[in-house]
């Protein structure tokens, strides 16, 4: 750690790839400098953060995201000497595989020891892979990335559904606005809840999304059916959420037999009626408890749930956390202090 008037910080390389998302960069650089601000003014003082960005490219100085913005970077990874406490390897724009030189792999691998965090925001991910530090370990990246990591790397765990997972030292996350959520995680992770809570009503964010929150909501998957009748159906399921939802009925409301709508609805959405009713109903859930002070019974009768036994286990099944929890850490951290 480096003493700046005094002062002890934690070095941040974020590592921005060609054809980055700016906010792969820009959100958990906001996220670690506004934390640093208030470390540095508390009594007592304590070690702040310093956030750097470097190239994978050595004697590159400069990175255009993909945005057309100009990203400076000074140092290339080779040109570091001060030890680096968190390493993130941002994302990229662009779909095609992407593969830096072998020399910056290696050096990731041999230094990864060093290193207290590494973490990676959306596609990010696969130069850690490339770098064999996902081996044997769970991991996620951007959804619609997750079928691509899988096949070409079938050591690593892949986890579609979460915005970030942390698997030992090491930290991957989902797409793009995730990386704030992990760079949440880290301030808290170091510093407690409260420091993470002012943070995030700074910059007007939840304290964090869980985790395990599910970075692919059925809103999306219904975007992507292809088929117009089932697109009905799961509108129809939407605004009919609290009734009794049965196949018998959804397979009425599109003209099929109950066998053949369970048969191509499983073939256009992949998965069942009946799961994706309750997911449905578990993101109507969340929302509530998001975003009202309803009760657990009420919101669980809205959501055709039933009981708040049943909503208690729906969360627990899907989420591992109960609904109370849920609310506590989702609820929007300025929502008590609109005027």
């Amino acid at each position: 750690m480096t003493p700046v008037n005094g002062i002890k910080e934690r070095l941040i390389a974020i590592v921005a790839m060609p054809d980055t998302m700016l906010i792969d960069i820009a959100g958990p650089a906001d996220v670690f400098s506004r934390a640093s601000l208030a470390l540095k003014s508390g009594t007592p003082r304590k070690e702040a953060y310093k956030v750097i960005t470097i190239s994978p490219e050595h004697g590159k100085k400069t990175c255009t995201s993909s945005s057309g913005i100009t990203i400076n970077t000074p140092l290339s990874y080779k040109a570091i000497e001060e030890k680096i406490d968190t390493l993130i390897i941002a994302g990229y724009a662009s779909k095609s595989p992407f593969r830096l030189s072998k020399d910056f792999y290696k050096w990731l691998n041999q230094n990864s020891g060093k290193i207290r965090r590494i973490a990676s925001i959306c596609r990010g991910t696969f130069a850690l892979a490339e770098a064999g530090l996902l081996n044997g370990k769970r991991a996620t990246t951007h959804w619609m990335a997750c079928n691509e990591l899988q096949t070409r790397f079938p050591e690593i765990i892949v986890d579609p559904d979460p915005i970030f997972i942390r698997d030992g030292k090491i930290y991957t996350s989902a797409g793009v606005s995730s990386g704030m959520d992990l760079a949440l995680a880290m301030v808290e992770e170091d510093y407690g809840r409260e420091l993470a809570l002012t943070v995030a009503k700074e910059l007007v964010l939840y304290l964090q999304r869980p985790g395990n929150q599910s970075q692919y909501s059925t809103i999306l998957a219904q975007q992507q059916t292809e088929s117009g009748p089932i697109r009905d159906v799961q509108e129809y399921i939407s605004e009919h959420i609290k009734e009794d939802l049965k196949v018998e009925q959804l397979s009425e409301h599109c003209a099929m037999s109950p066998r053949n709508f369970a048969r191509v609805f499983l073939k256009e959405t992949g998965i069942t009626p009946g799961k994706y009713v309750e997911k449905v109903r578990l993101e109507k859930a969340k929302r509530s408890l998001e975003d009202s002070n309803l009760s657990l019974d009420q919101i669980a009768d809205n959501c055709g749930i039933g009981s708040q036994d049943s909503l208690r286990r729906l969360f627990l099944k899907h989420l591992n956390v109960t609904p109370g929890l849920y609310r506590k850490s989702f609820k929007t951290a300025f929502r008590d202090n609109i005027a």
